[in-house]
């Protein structure tokens, strides 16, 4: 299997934009924390996380191929369960609809990571003493981080996880890499 170092490099690859980059390491973080939450494979979940969207400078203008493309470019890299959950993170595109808790894993915990990184932004303190009660306020605002798909991020049901613990957990991931996350102040 590819070492986080190649998957990195992998990453750069195709030249994405800098905001992707960090929502690669913002995911990897979401989705090593529910690996340990869940007893699950933390390297497989984790690089499953940073990779995910690796067609996405490939595919913007094409939404439906996105998932796709990357899957297939990641084949024989990582495994199928992990190629799957890259198809099914952006089901309503693809057609490719979540089976397991790997594939709801990827689609709630990278999408999670726009409403933290939104609100992080937008706070004083950065990262520093989010809620995730102030997160369940921000969700109900639907013009808040409106891009984020609410629905998606409570799929975390799928995982036998209340929205609140959920949210606690992404915090926590990406509140621990905040500073290459650029959400340090």
């Amino acid at each position: 299997m590819i070492t986080r170092e190649e998957a990195l490099e992998l990453l750069q690859e195709p030249g994405p934009e800098k905001h992707l980059i960090q929502h690669a390491l913002a995911s990897e973080a979401v989705m090593r924390a529910l690996a340990r939450h869940l007893e699950q494979d933390e390297d497989i979940w984790g690089l499953t996380g940073l990779l995910h969207d690796i067609d996405y400078p490939l595919t913007h203008d094409d939404p439906a191929r996105h998932g796709l493309v990357g899957a297939d470019r990641l084949n024989g890299i990582l495994p199928e369960e992990a190629l799957h959950a890259i198809r099914a993170h952006n089901g309503e595109m693809t057609g490719v609809q979540p089976e397991s808790a790997f594939d709801y894993a990827l689609r709630c915990g990278e999408t999670v990571t726009g409403l933290v990184v939104t609100a992080a932004l937008v706070r004083p303190t950065g990262m520093d003493g989010m809620q995730a009660s102030s997160l369940k306020k921000k969700m109900k605002d639907k013009a808040f981080a409106a891009s984020v798909n609410r629905d998606c991020i409570r799929q975390c049901s799928e995982l036998g996880m209340e929205l609140g613990d959920f949210l606690t957990l992404a915090i926590g991931a990406m509140a621990a890499i905040d500073e290459e996350l650029g959400l340090k102040k």
